[in-house]
């Protein structure tokens, strides 16, 4: 919590709060009693909504909190922020701990780029087919997960990427027990049911990005070959790209060096 968080709720007329007896503990635990609480999570957003924008057209001040995490990242606040911002009315962010930006800057992965995805879907064969789209990306992917799917999501990813790749899984950030262990995806099921306090709590997980490409996919090589076969140089490879979505530049050069072996 920062001083300025503090300052925001110490001067708030109304708390609005994912869970607000959790909130109403961290009020106590920090001297403040004069706020009103206000229940705003996933299931009534909207109408809490309305009765927030009432409030504020009355003149309060309304702070908005989650129980561990940002609001509106992977939490309920986004549908909040466009209706007050659509009222007419400010909205002020006011940073904190954020668990997929402190578990990145922990985890050694050097990758200068990532994607934040947030949660990936419940059931395996919709989880795969998200991760198949995810695969080719060569960014640090940052996922979060809830402990009694980690196996399972854990499982898919390796299913998905390969066991190479590398990753980290973040636990608790910034809780009491927090713990960051970072292993190959090969390794990974085997860390998580060596103990089981390895599967507890909530999970940021960071999963290194798809190596670089060196050459062509040996599919787009092939056809790349086969029209080369039948057809000028500048035709095969604009077929070529075409047919296989591949970069033309790459295509093109491949195309040079087939017809100077074929010409030897």
């Amino acid at each position: 919590m920062t001083l300025r968080g503090l300052e925001v709720l110490s001067g708030a007329d109304t708390v609005a709060a994912e869970d607000t007896r959790n909130t109403r503990h961290l009020l106590q635990h920090h001297g403040i009693s004069d706020a009103r609480l206000l229940a705003l999570h996933q299931h009534n957003e909207r109408g809490a909504a309305e009765k927030v924008i009432s409030l504020l057209q009355q003149g309060q001040g309304v702070a908005l909190v989650t129980d561990a995490g940002t609001p509106a990242v992977s939490d309920p606040g986004a549908v909040l922020v466009e209706l007050v911002r659509a009222a007419g009315f400010r909205v002020i962010p006011i940073p904190g701990a954020n668990a997929a930006i402190a578990a990145l800057s922990a985890s050694g992965l050097s990758a200068p780029h990532f994607l934040f995805y947030g949660f990936l879907p419940n059931k395996s064969a919709a989880r795969r087919s998200v991760l198949q789209d995810l695969a080719a990306h060569p960014y640090t992917l940052v996922f979060y997960e809830a402990p009694h799917r980690i196996l399972e999501c854990t499982g898919d990813l390796q299913a998905v990427f390969g066991a190479g790749r590398e990753i980290v899984f973040a636990r608790e950030i910034t809780k009491l027990f927090e713990s960051i262990h970072r292993c190959k995806l090969d390794e990974a099921l085997a860390w998580l049911n060596s103990d089981a306090n390895n599967q507890r709590g909530e999970f940021v997980l960071l999963v290194s990005g798809a190596p670089e490409r060196t050459g062509l996919d040996a599919d787009i090589e092939r056809t790349l070959a086969a029209l080369l076969e039948e057809l000028p140089l500048k035709q095969a490879v604009q077929l070529a790209v075409k047919i296989t979505g591949g970069n033309k530049n790459e295509l093109y050069q491949r195309a040079l060096a087939l017809k100077s072996e074929t010409e030897e």
